[in-house]
């Protein structure tokens, strides 16, 4: 996973206070771990193409949402570890979903000239056949870095045996565009995945990025 800070701040801290005035039952607590063989961001390893274990903390009341996920990385030597936090709203109407946020990719080692954030707004629409996406992403710049910005299309179809095919195509403004499918299969609490995922590269002469992921899964 990779707002200005101090919106994303006050965010949480809004989502506290919220917290704060209703019972421990009326929130909802989850959490989620798995262990990948590459670590693939918008088509792009962050991981170095090697395996990674990931998990995050989740909470949720009343459609608001805050929560915190990690996972290792291996940009350099200096750069091992990425912690996402991030917050928003999620809703629906009349079948169509909607999810409005922001997020900050912080890099606890290399704390000024990796770090951004991004502020999201995401629809979806379950036709029972499949389901469709599209997300736009908005980086937002610092005195040290100025994120670019993109937009993501999905598509997820459930097969038969709990097996579901997921698609995606994203374009990531002066990167490049980047798309990956895979099939996931639930075994009891345990997603188990394999996908393809790639990036082509918007610099002439730099080689498209490709991989072949697998993942084991978990939520409770």
């Amino acid at each position: 996973m990779k707002s200005i800070k101090l919106s994303l701040v006050a965010a949480l801290l809004a989502t506290t206070a919220v917290v704060s005035n209703v019972s421990a039952s009326e929130v909802e607590v989850s959490a989620n771990m798995a262990l990948t063989s590459n670590y693939v961001w918008r088509g792009m390893t962050q991981s170095s193409n090697s395996p990674a274990v990931q998990g995050g903390v989740d909470l949720a009341y009343n459609g608001f949402y805050a929560g915190v996920w990690g996972s290792n990385v291996n940009f350099s030597s200096d750069v091992s570890m990425e912690a996402d936090f991030y917050a928003g709203y999620a809703g629906e109407i009349s079948g169509l979903s909607y999810d409005l946020g922001m997020i900050q990719y912080a890099y606890p080692t290399d704390t000024t000239a990796s770090n951004f954030a991004e502020a999201y707004v995401s629809l979806g629409y379950d036709f029972k056949v499949a389901s469709v996406s599209a997300m736009y992403y908005s980086g937002i710049k610092t005195d040290t870095i100025n994120p670019e910005n993109g937009y993501e299309l999905g598509l997820s179809i459930p097969l038969p045996s709990d097996i579901t095919l997921d698609a995606t195509y994203g374009d990531y403004t002066n990167t490049g565009n980047y798309y990956s499918a895979g099939l996931t299969k639930t075994f009891g609490k345990f997603d188990v995945s394999i996908a393809y995922a790639a990036m082509d590269y918007d610099t002439a002469g730099t080689k498209t990025e490709d991989n072949i992921i697998a993942t084991i899964g978990t939520s409770f």
